[in-house]
């Protein structure tokens, strides 16, 4: 390997979000490019520019040089370079960056795609739709769930926990768009107390949501354990989407406090954490569904067995089809790696970037 290259890009949305405990109104993706000879990896992370940083002061030393057909080998120099400053945070999303551009580079470099890489057991990961944020009025989330209805996803994903007092309504609201036919999600993200959490979960039932994913706190095992144990049949708790490193994947396996995990490659170490996780989650016989980065999600998800669906995040969407030519749509319900493409297929749209560019 010759060389890292990073730059960062922050990228405003159209008017600000919110989930249950957070607010935004911009993006920023941090961009890798890992090059040997004539050959270039391309990866990314939402992340702060921090994280373009850590790569530049750090990774990209211990990087350089290495065999590029070997990216576990390199992923193991990151994570000893970082032992001082801690794999979590911009520090992991760094790492995953520069993970998934050298197994990007590998494949180029091998011309073949990176599902076939990765001997992918399937073609195809299911995708859902996800965004209906807190902020949202009713005009606003029903144009978005009636975008993914009519994309043929199977289903949607709405935030709650801003407002518990009218989240039973939203929901209900949610349900009358899509229907009978559409699989209903909500998610915390940590927003509510146990018995809240219990509380609601009961009511959501009454709208045939079938997922409650972080009903509390990722770190509140005990809680997650105990919301998996007493919500509705038919109603699935799911977390993991903050995992920086496999313990914590580990834990909540061991915990037995998801009923389908979750890992967003953007931060978990990047693909060869993803496929760690993929193998713990086979050993439990418990599903693994990738949080966010729906272009990355499709690749990595099809070298996991018991894989069950990516998140098709309104954000990322927009920015992915922004960032990059050839991006994958929904098909049937699904994205499908296109296996006569090398890598994972994106090519970077330099010039559409450049006014969000912030180092």
């Amino acid at each position: 390997m010759t060389g890292i290259d990073t730059a960062a890009y922050r990228i405003p949305l159209d008017e600000p979000e919110s989930d249950g405990t957070l607010s935004w109104s911009a993006t920023t993706l941090v961009l890798v490019r890992a090059r040997c000879g004539h050959e270039a990896g391309l990866g990314y992370t939402y992340a702060p520019a921090a994280a373009a940083h850590i790569i530049d002061d750090t990774l990209s030393q211990v990087v350089t040089g290495l065999n590029a057909l070997a990216p576990g080998a390199a992923w193991d120099a990151m994570a000893r370079a970082l032992r001082n400053q801690g794999l979590r945070g911009p520090a992991a999303a760094a790492v995953s960056a520069v993970d998934v551009a050298l197994w990007d580079l590998k494949a180029r470099l091998l011309d073949v795609s990176l599902s076939a890489l990765l001997e992918g057991c399937h073609d195809s990961v299911p995708a859902y739709g996800s965004g209906g944020f807190t902020n949202f009025d009713d005009r606003e989330l029903g144009a978005q769930l009636n975008s993914w209805a009519e994309a043929g996803l199977p289903a949607v994903k709405i935030k709650v926990g801003t407002d518990s007092d009218d989240d039973p309504r939203r929901v209900a609201f949610a349900r009358r768009v899509i229907g009978d036919g559409l699989g209903l999600f909500v998610d915390g993200n940590g927003a509510f107390a146990r018995k809240q959490a219990l509380a609601l979960a009961e009511e959501f039932a009454g709208n045939e949501v079938s997922w409650f994913e972080e009903p509390v706190s990722s770190d509140d095992l005990d809680g997650l354990r105990l919301l998996r144990d007493r919500a509705p049949a038919g109603m699935e708790i799911a977390a993991g989407e903050y995992g920086w490193d496999l313990t914590h994947f580990r834990d909540l396996l061991r915990a037995e406090a998801v009923d389908c995990l979750q890992a967003d490659i953007t931060r978990c170490g990047g693909l060869t954490v993803v496929l760690r996780v993929g193998a713990l989650c086979d050993a439990e016989n418990i599903d693994l569904s990738s949080h966010c980065a729906p272009q990355l999600s499709a690749h990595a998800l099809t070298g996991v067995w018991h894989r069950r669906h990516l998140e098709y995040f309104a954000d990322h969407v927009r920015i992915e089809k922004l960032a990059f030519d050839g991006v994958l749509t929904p098909v049937d319900g699904a994205l499908h790696p296109d296996r006569t493409r090398p890598g994972h297929g994106l090519l970077l749209r330099e010039e559409a970037l450049e006014p969000y560019r912030i180092c």
